[in-house]
């Protein structure tokens, strides 16, 4: 039921925003270079292998990843690609070797696992693994089906010592989402081998292509060697031998798109249903251009930004009736909607996070609770306050209330950061550690224990204050270069690009995009149920 309207009017944000001021134009100025990087990386990781295993895999009849993965989505339907800079800043190749997302697949929304076989194989690599846990552990919390797009080579095995103790994880996670009712599906393309041939073998349903599909334990040399038994390809793991003999497989495909037709007719039989509510507010644009959150996002970290300028520019109509609005002023908190789904907004305002604001956050996530409303993070925090003042006023204790808070409210949590993440503010603002449903990031984010120049002059302090206890001679051109070397070492490790290879988050965004990500989002948060934490009231703190 709709909000009446004169009521939905009145919370209308009105922006003060200039988009002309200096420090408006030099965040554009940086933030589109910092995107146009960042494309290059994914145009990068989208080419695969390079032209010549591109072409090498054409001439043998193949489509690439990215031709089956479009076949299977809906025609016109977004594909929210997640990590797609993952093990950037390694020796890997830049995606991991796999492609993850959400896309729609005969009007349902699944979670789409597709290997890279022009990039050594398909073989998994530690960041391969990374990202295809992160993908089965959207499609669990979130209730989504998940479709395998299965070519790979199995483990690298120069860095078997990285992954075979930890790939078990990925059968683990294929049982138990068949446990919980989540199906899986497996379309095999080509080899699927050793630990490989468990992902068919273990998936609810599997479709194989003639003449394409290889899924067997050992291959014909290793039987050789193991056994003395002269065997090929096709009798080992053939599509025709597990569709006619061993029953592994379920459906026989002609070729690639006689595959990928199944497995859309598979999920259309599937007859699947969300379990949470649907859109329940009308789903209006913003009143102010998205093109806007460029020149909003702070390329200098120390430069303020006001979240009420972000949330004007992301919820319906720009409608946010804010929760507190002269309490605790450093952290914006109240409820807006995005696409027509309610929403919860915790947003850093000045960065520090004060005694107030902690407990301002503490009852408003219980709130979210009560009415199992989902929360949406927007991070922009150098941490919790430290000083004299506030420790005996109990911050640590009040940050542990807000941190309760979030570990234990379970309504879906969305994180956005938008410019810094530091400390333990990275922590009580549903950070990675925290599991929200989804984490994204602006290409201006940092991420980090605290920000460069803090961290460099606190080594240095500890470093003077131990020469003067064994009374020693403190170097000071040594202490510059090594305060330089730090800074210049954490602010290399705590960029959006460094993280995002690490697989810290699930993409960094344009910020243009963040309405329509986050829609996207909430949409695939209410295929599970949206239920909060029952069994305590809220009480002030």
């Amino acid at each position: 039921m709709i909000r009446n309207k004169a009521a939905i009017e009145r919370d209308q944000i009105i922006s003060s925003f200039d988009p002309q001021s200096e420090a408006a134009i030099t965040n554009r100025k940086k933030i589109m270079e910092l995107l146009e990087r960042y494309n290059q990386l994914v145009a990068e990781a989208a080419a695969g292998g390079g032209e010549r295993y591109v072409s090498r895999h054409k001439k043998r009849g193949k489509l690439l990843a990215r031709e089956r993965l479009e076949l299977l989505l809906d025609p016109d339907s977004p594909f929210l690609e997640l990590s797609p800079i993952a093990a950037y800043g390694t020796n890997f190749h830049i995606g991991g070797s796999i492609i993850t997302g959400i896309g729609v697949v005969s009007d349902v929304e699944c979670v789409v696992i597709c290997h890279e076989p022009t990039v050594r194989g398909g073989s998994m690599n530690p960041y391969t693994l990374r990202k295809n846990l992160r993908a089965l552990e959207i499609a669990r919390v979130n209730r989504l089906p998940v479709i395998n797009l299965v070519e790979s080579g199995g483990a690298d095995l120069p860095t078997q010592a990285d992954l075979f103790v930890p790939a078990g994880q990925i059968f683990r996670d294929l049982t138990r989402l068949s446990g919980l009712g989540i199906p899986t599906i497996s379309i095999v393309f080509g080899n699927s081998t050793a630990g490989g041939a468990y992902v068919p073998g273990m998936s609810d349903y599997t479709v194989m292509v003639d003449r394409g599909a290889k899924v067997f334990l050992g291959g014909p040399p290793l039987v050789k060697m193991a056994t003395g038994e002269e065997s090929n390809d096709e009798e080992l793991g053939g599509a025709e031998m597990h569709s006619r003999t061993s029953g592994l497989s379920d459906f026989f495909a002609r070729n690639e798109i006689d595959a990928i037709r199944i497995g859309r007719e598979i999920v259309y039989d599937l007859n699947w249903r969300k379990l949470g509510p649907g859109p329940s507010v009308r789903s209006d644009d913003p009143m102010y251009d998205q093109d806007e959150l460029l020149a909003i996002a702070p390329y200098d970290l120390k430069q303020p930004v006001d979240p009420h300028e972000v949330i004007a520019r992301v919820a319906d109509g720009s409608r946010f009736h804010e929760y507190k609005a002269t309490y605790g002023t450093s952290l914006v908190t109240g409820w807006a909607s995005i696409h027509g789904y309610p929403v919860g907004i915790l947003a850093n305002a000045r960065g520090v996070i004060f005694n107030e604001e902690a407990k301002k956050a503490t009852e408003f996530i219980m709130i979210a609770n009560q009415s199992d409303t989902p929360l949406i993070f927007i991070q922009n925090t150098t941490g919790y306050m430290v000083g004299k003042n506030y420790e005996q006023a109990g911050i640590i204790k009040d940050g542990a209330k807000m941190i309760n808070a979030v570990t234990n409210s379970t309504v879906p949590h969305i994180t956005l950061i938008i410019g810094a993440s530091y400390g333990a503010g990275n922590y009580g603002m549903c950070g990675r550690a925290y599991d929200p449903r989804f984490l994204f990031m602006w290409p201006n984010a940092k991420v980090a224990v605290m920000g460069p120049q803090q961290l460099a002059g606190v080594m240095s302090i500890v470093a003077r204050e131990s020469a003067a206890s064994l009374n020693k001679p403190f170097d000071e051109e040594a202490d510059a270069a090594n305060r330089k070397a730090i800074e210049d070492q954490i602010e290399r490790e705590s960029e959006a690009f460094f993280m995002s290879g690490k697989v810290y988050d699930d993409g960094i965004i344009d910020p243009r995009d963040t309405r329509i990500v986050l829609g996207m989002a909430l949409s695939a948060v209410h295929s599970q149920t949206v239920s909060g934490r029952k069994g305590y009231g809220v009480f002030r703190m």
